[in-house]
């Protein structure tokens, strides 16, 4: 048990290195005057990584906005008027977050130095925490799936009847499920890379892909087939298991649980490792934990608890209702991946008012399927239908007004984006910066994306806020989709890269969304917003 729990514990350093990328360190050395002891300048020394280069955003107030390839690179001030620095740096694959360098004087220590994230860092830790949870909840529902429910009495009987350690082995077990699906996670970021992570989320070919692989795995589950992974792998599995002893059987059993449950966590996990692509560089092992956590509780609770499993409820009737409800729940999801494709292609083919329609009909489909033949269950049984029948057809007269043009902001990370009246938006950067300079207004830029869940969300609880809009008509609004894959120049390439590039080269960052003031020249007049829900965050934001 110790020894698995080291093996466990020597992965924390692996997944702290993942979430940080440093590969640019500061330091600062006073310079004393040739004639006093008296500290006359300091000098800023900037240290990059190998196969990474620098881009100096700011030096105090003054936009530089120039790319350092040479290390170290050295700035000097003057003692007392040492600003600070912001800036990024970026490789081949991937650019980190704008952060600031603030040097710090302590007389007579000779050289101190401080390090401080942006407000997008903090932004990134919130999602990494929402991208945890939304795995906890893909964990729990599958537990009580018709692949993973069965197989929880047999696994710990198993264990429990093999040694005198049962319960201890079929901790171990949970534990090595953990190790299981926590690995995949970052053997997908490993293997793709942050920037590649961010084109999957945003890639109209992946999300017509994840879409009809949820329209298959729902219609597997009303019943119309039968999906199974070839029984030569999980049986080739189990009989490794079996035929090893220790921690290795207790990995390969676990290696089973994967194989024997796709059928029926494959469309769960897949829409979660697309979620958590275009988050950060962590999130798809962070999701993977949330839902490897949840997947192994019960494992672990009824191993310890044994005498729990025969108050638990056997497979049956229950669990085809609940398939049935994870049906109707991952047709609505797949809708989210079908928009993005549709958004980004311009095809036209899904506007809002049919996205919000037959989300309603998803929910009124479960609160109907509950309802029928309700009489012929036990009271019990009618309770629960009932806990999920009332929310289920009360949501979906929530989305009725929808039709209208109604906000609905509880689905705005889902949904496309919805008309914003009252504002003049250009989609271009070059036309919306001639025509600021035409009527002198200052500019604000809104890097977005058709699949940015965040950007969705911020549209529908901050630029629809009646005082936003009424201070954005002072603006030049400029709206640019970092995944348009439409209008391409005669190089072939797409508006959206071109956005990209000019978000990552101009005000170093790749993270959406990412709101930039200009004045009518074109010069940066605040320091960029990130992410935010807060309609009072955005007002004091602008300059306007």
């Amino acid at each position: 048990m110790k020894r698995y729990l080291i093996i466990l514990l020597s992965l924390l350093p692996v997944l702290a290195s993942a979430q940080i990328v440093e590969a640019v360190k500061w330091s600062g050395e006073e310079l004393p005057a040739a004639s006093a002891d008296a500290v006359d300048s300091v000098r800023l020394t900037a240290t990059i990584q190998e196969g990474w280069h620098m881009t100096l955003i700011n030096v105090g107030d003054e936009e530089i906005g120039e790319e350092i390839y040479e290390s170290p690179y050295t700035l000097t001030f003057a003692a007392g008027d040492v600003p600070s620095i912001r800036y990024n740096s970026c490789n081949d694959e991937m650019c980190t977050a704008p952060e600031i360098y603030t040097y710090q004087s302590n007389s007579g220590s000779g050289q101190t130095a401080k390090r401080s994230n942006s407000d997008s860092g903090q932004t990134a830790q919130r999602s990494l925490w929402v991208i945890f949870l939304w795995g906890l909840l893909g964990g729990l529902l599958a537990i009580f799936t018709p692949c993973v429910w069965p197989i929880i009495p047999m696994t710990v009987s198993f264990f429990l009847k093999r040694t005198d350690k049962g319960a201890q082995n079929a901790i171990l077990y949970g534990l090595s499920i953990i190790v299981v699906y926590v690995g995949l996670g970052l053997l997908i970021t490993v293997a793709f890379g942050a920037s590649a992570l961010n084109d999957l989320s945003t890639n109209a070919v992946v999300n017509i892909f994840f879409f009809l692989l949820l329209v298959v795995f729902a219609l597997s589950f009303f019943g119309l087939f039968e999906i199974t992974l070839p029984d030569s792998w999980s049986t080739a599995l189990d009989n490794k298991a079996r035929s090893t002893g220790g921690l290795l059987s207790i990995l390969f059993m676990a290696f089973t649980l994967v194989i024997v449950s796709f059928s029926c966590t494959g469309p769960i996990i897949g829409t979660l490792l697309v979620e958590a692509a275009g988050r950060s560089l962590l999130a798809p092992a962070v999701g993977m934990l949330g839902f490897a956590v949840a997947l192994a509780l019960p494992f672990s609770l009824f191993a310890m608890f044994p005498q729990w499993m025969k108050q638990a409820p056997k497979s049956g009737e229950w669990m085809t209702s609940f398939k049935v409800v994870l049906a109707f729940l991952e047709l609505a999801l797949s809708l989210k991946f079908l928009s993005v494709a549709d958004m980004a292609y311009g095809w036209g083919i899904l506007p809002r008012w049919l996205f919000i329609a037959i989300w309603i009909a998803c929910f009124l489909g479960i609160g109907v399927y509950l309802l029928w033949n309700i009489r012929n269950v036990s009271l019990t049984r009618k309770i629960i239908r009932a806990v999920v029948i009332i929310p289920s057809v009360a949501f979906a007269c929530y989305l009725v007004p929808g039709l209208w043009g109604a906000p609905v902001k509880a689905i705005s990370a889902f949904a496309p984006p919805m008309e914003i009246e009252g504002r003049e938006v250009f989609n271009d950067y070059e036309e919306g910066l001639q025509y600021a300079r035409q009527t002198g207004k200052p500019i604000i830029i809104d890097f977005t994306g058709y699949g940015c869940v965040n950007c969705r969300k911020m549209e529908a609880f901050v630029l629809a806020n009646d005082s936003v809009k009424a201070r954005l008509k002072n603006y030049v609004f400029i709206e640019l989709y970092v995944d348009d894959r439409l209008d391409k120049d005669a190089d072939g390439e797409s508006e959206g890269n071109e956005n990209s590039r000019l978000q990552r080269e101009r005000f170093g960052s790749n993270a959406q969304p990412f709101f930039v003031q200009l004045d009518a020249q074109g010069n940066q007049i605040a320091e960029p917003m990130a992410f935010t829900t807060d309609p009072m965050e955005f007002l004091k934001w602008l300059k306007q």
